[in-house]
């Protein structure tokens, strides 16, 4: 392929359509309008002469060819992004500095692994320590300088902290594929009909799907309880039950063990993922530097 000719922003829309599954929500993450992705993913199909994409019932689901190139793209646009910000006054290519982060499974599988891949290639002496502990009940360490930066579905509540809404995501149920009861959709009726493998509440409050049931008075029939999200995909690849988990992880999931996404049949509203810090870390350079190209990173998951 000749680089002269190519438009370079075509591989921002392949990134997004990538990411977002939808040509609307790429659209909607570029800034673009719909006709527009549209227009640049076709350039992009005859230049690279594969499909990329292709319709289903949960999307557009990439082919064989777009996940090979979609790692190298995403590696480059990162290192282009990192090239042309500005972050003085904090030397991050030399630092051997340590940061410690308290994350629960989606943060330790859906962030971290593209976050520490870029910063392995930027910051190769930097070390990350991974406590696997809720944000929320991260406080006292956060106070004490023990855990720099935390992530979390709820805010502290507390002035002495800060936090920053890094993304949003919503839910998404997995089955195996080949299960006797589900085909492209799932039903409300099949839903409740099939067991699940659900996650061990973390909190007094219930979890989304069951609240969006309870509001119509009815509940799933849980066979299992899990204390991680990490279990669900073994387990659901090797029974009958379903496991609704957040969308992010499920579409990870679903690729790595050859499961089926479904769209839970209820209405459940997006949930947002904190990133928590104490308001000693304000003026640390190294600290704001971290945090702030965390921030970036996960905008554009």
């Amino acid at each position: 392929m000749n680089l002269q000719s190519f438009d370079l922003n075509l591989l921002r829309v392949f990134d997004a359509i990538y990411i977002e599954r939808s040509i609307s929500r790429a659209a909607s993450r570029l800034n673009l309008s719909q006709p527009a992705v549209s227009n640049a993913l076709a350039r992009l199909r005859e230049r690279m002469g594969d499909p990329l994409f292709e319709r289903t019932a949960e999307g557009m689901a990439p082919t064989p060819r777009a996940k090979t190139i979609a790692e190298p793209i995403q590696r480059a646009l990162d290192l282009l992004r990192e090239g042309l910000s500005v972050r003085s006054g904090f030397d991050f290519s030399r630092s051997r500095r340590s940061f410690e982060f308290a994350v629960e499974d989606y943060g330790e599988n859906v962030i971290l692994p593209r976050f520490l891949k870029w910063l392995n290639e930027v910051a190769p002496g930097i070390r990350i320590v991974i406590r696997p502990e809720p944000g929320i009940q991260a406080k006292e360490a956060l106070r004490r300088g023990t855990v720099d930066l935390a992530l979390g579905y709820f805010v502290p509540g507390t002035d002495d902290f800060r936090h920053h809404c890094v993304m949003t995501d919503s839910l998404l149920t997995l089955a195996r594929q080949d299960h006797p009861d589900i085909s492209e959709r799932l039903p409300l009726e099949t839903f409740l009909k099939v067991r699940h493998v659900a996650l061990i509440p973390r909190t007094k409050s219930m979890p989304m799907i069951d609240l969006a049931l309870a509001k119509r008075g009815l509940q799933r029939d849980i066979a299992v309880q899990v204390p991680h999200f990490q279990s669900m995909p073994v387990i659901v690849r090797n029974t009958n039950l379903l496991g609704t988990m957040p969308k992010r992880m499920a579409v990870l999931y679903a690729d790595h063990f050859g499961l089926q996404p479904c769209q839970p049949p209820v209405r459940t509203p997006d949930f947002p993922v904190y990133l928590i810090w104490h308001q000693s870390a304000d003026d640390d350079i190294a600290h704001r530097w971290l945090r702030e190209a965390f921030i970036d990173l996960c905008q554009r998951l």
